[in-house]
């Protein structure tokens, strides 16, 4: 029996023989039993949740009801290069269905960031951001299908559903068996430091070294140059800064890739802020040339502070913060477990019957 099952074990063998309540025991001692392997069996449902007007359910039909896309991919799986054509719900028509809530401040929705979790417990963070098709324009597909031999069928032991991440490196934000999609907002304390042109910012949070730099601190760092709309910007790459120069504290994370886990916001001198999946920084995965700009064409970035965020490719420049001040590092909590959920189901539904039995006796 396992550890989790021990502290039931009394309370099963003294349970009603009441066949509803009979019932109820069965399903909960069938839950505490089950092996891990069972707990995380192929699951047919996945809901979209957190900060959603709306909470959704969605299974296979549900997807397939939404706008389909189809798309071939190419990542690698260990070292081995592999190629998928799979058709799916984009992912953030998905989320779009359930209403991501913000507060209507300007671009707000760079604020938030999705957990995506599959039914063993792995996860990976995408910030809004990247998703969004007004910014980072990511065409990540929640798939439900894959074409072979060219014949389209069900995913089989990816589960109904799949997370999948056109252009990463790697395979690793390909979320298989995928059971909730959690919204949430960044958590950032950093309030800003009222407006104006910076002179430093700070890099605080799950790193291994607390640090804050000025310009001279950031010209000591080797640089990086890269032309975008005509303009060249000198500065230093977002990623190494995170990852070699502070160092990431990946301790939190409890899982294989624990980066995937993880997100940097960064906030500008007037408070405005944007979330960055560490997995789209990552050159094993999304490997964006995200950088930390403090010049541009050999001049100093002028009213965009000492130290600006530039993003290559993004549609729109929303995430360019500027006049930097802080950039805070988070891991993200993983959702309960598949045997929690599932023992909470059972828990509330035995209260229920609990109560409303003592009504009936009054």
């Amino acid at each position: 029996m396992p550890e989790t099952a021990r502290p039931f074990a009394h309370a099963f063998t003294r349970r009603s023989s009441h066949p509803m309540a009979a019932s109820l025991w069965a399903g909960l001692t069938a839950i505490v039993l089950a092996s891990p392997a069972a707990l995380a069996a192929t699951p047919t449902h996945l809901t979209v949740t957190g900060a959603v007007t709306t909470p959704k359910t969605f299974d296979a039909a549900g997807l397939a009801g939404l706008n389909a896309v189809t798309q071939t991919v190419t990542f690698k799986s260990g070292t081995t290069p592999q190629t998928h054509t799979y058709t799916g719900a984009r992912l953030w028509d998905v989320l779009g269905t359930a209403g991501v809530v913000t507060t209507g401040a300007k671009n707000d929705i760079l604020d938030r960031y999705v957990v995506a979790t599959g039914s063993d417990g792995y996860r990976t963070v995408l910030s809004m951001g990247e998703l969004n098709p007004g910014f980072g324009n990511r065409p990540d597909l929640v798939a439900y299908a894959e074409t072979i031999n060219g014949v389209s069928a069900p995913l089989g032991s990816d589960g109904f559903a799949r997370i999948t991440a056109p252009g990463d490196v790697k395979g690793g934000r390909y979320i298989s068996n995928l059971i909730d999609l959690d919204v949430r907002s960044s958590g950032s304390t950093q309030a800003g430091t009222g407006g104006g042109v910076s002179a430093q910012f700070s890099v605080t949070g799950a790193v291994t070294a607390a640090k804050s730099f000025d310009l001279a601190a950031l010209e000591e760092l080797p640089f990086v140059e890269q032309t975008v709309n005509g303009l060249l910007y000198r500065g230093v790459s977002f990623w190494d800064l995170l990852n070699t120069t502070v160092g990431l504290n990946t301790s939190a994370a409890g899982q294989k890739n624990p980066e995937l886990a993880m997100y940097v916001v960064a906030t500008g001198s007037d408070g405005y802020k944007s979330v960055f999946s560490l997995g789209e920084l990552s050159p094993s995965f999304g490997g964006q040339a995200d950088m930390i700009a403090y010049s541009v064409d050999g001049q100093s970035l002028g009213n965009n502070g000492f130290a600006r965020l530039v993003v290559p490719g993004d549609v729109k420049a929303g995430r360019w913060v500027s006049n930097l001040v802080s950039l805070e590092v988070f891991t993200a909590a993983a959702v309960p477990e598949p045997a929690s959920h599932a023992l909470m189901l059972v828990g509330l539904a035995a209260v229920g019957w609990v109560a409303r039995r003592r009504q009936a006796m009054r």
